[in-house]
């Protein structure tokens, strides 16, 4: 095993004995056999330490993979468990789906669906935008914890992902990084509301060029500013978000229609 993950034994047994990564079915006094299932766990342990994870944050994700495989597109338990605000119990639920479907699966066959059925709620009165902010940080949190950042080889990644001036929608650009990720493709996210000052100051440490994908969720926040300011710099933009085809901005100019579009548009364009 330390050879197959190109570990220290040492690792291994720490491992093993901190977060009981390693053989399930061992009995003191005989030799540790791992199982396939064992096995599946430790790559991903090692998998994911090297993309950047903490250990703990690591093996609790690693583990799930001996967890039954969640139903794909399972709403029922996520809005019920949104609606009475069990953190825990949210989290687990999406991370879950994470583990065994991946991050698009994940977001159109899960997430999508529930958000929906939130909104429709709120339209008709029930309130319902905790139970939306409640989620949110949920998605969040889980792909954090499950997709970590890719761990860089010294130079900045060349894509950055930015909301526009006023945006705070920030979630589907946290989706976008981690299905990224999840492509072995490092991404920089710069977080909602983001000057178009500051997006110049970005590519300006990253010696000007590479790719910047805008998200602006509404016509009010998209904007000509960030767009001129990568643009200026060698930049290629892509605008992602229902807020740019209401706008002259998008004339010319990429507009990502879907999380897939998206991954299609950048892994091909390869901007690490």
């Amino acid at each position: 095993m330390a050879r197959l993950l190109s570990l220290p034994v040492a690792t291994l047994r720490s491992w093993n004995q901190r977060y009981g990564i390693g053989p399930r079915h061992h009995r003191p006094g005989r030799t540790r056999y791992y199982t396939s299932g064992d096995l599946a766990v430790a790559i991903r342990m090692a998998e994911m330490v090297r993309a950047g994870a903490s250990p703990a944050g690591a093996a609790r994700a690693a583990s799930m993979i001996l967890e039954p495989t969640p139903t794909p597109g399972d709403t029922a338990p996520v809005i019920d468990a949104a609606e009475r605000m069990d953190i825990a119990g949210l989290t687990s639920l999406v991370s879950a789906h994470l583990v065994h479907h991946g991050v698009c699966d994940t977001w159109n066959r899960l997430c999508r669906p529930v958000f929906h059925t939130i909104v429709e709620r709120q339209v008709a009165g029930e309130g319902y935008i905790d139970v939306e902010h409640v989620l949110s940080w949920a998605v969040t949190t889980s792909l954090h914890r499950g997709i970590p950042p890719l761990v860089g080889s010294g130079h900045a990644p060349r894509l950055l992902l930015a909301c526009t001036e006023g945006e705070q929608h920030l979630l589907p650009l946290e989706v976008l990084r981690a299905a990224l990720a999840e492509q072995r493709c490092a991404a920089v996210f710069l977080g909602a509301s983001l000057p178009a000052g500051a997006l110049a100051d970005a590519l300006d440490r990253r010696t000007r060029e590479g790719t910047v994908v805008l998200w602006s969720q509404s016509s009010d926040t998209a904007s000509r500013d960030p767009i001129d300011a990568a643009e200026a710099r060698g930049a290629t933009v892509l605008l992602a978000g229902p807020g740019w085809p209401r706008t002259e901005y998008a004339d010319g100019r990429r507009h990502l229609v879907s999380l897939e579009d998206a991954l299609a548009a950048i892994t091909d364009r390869d901007p690490r």
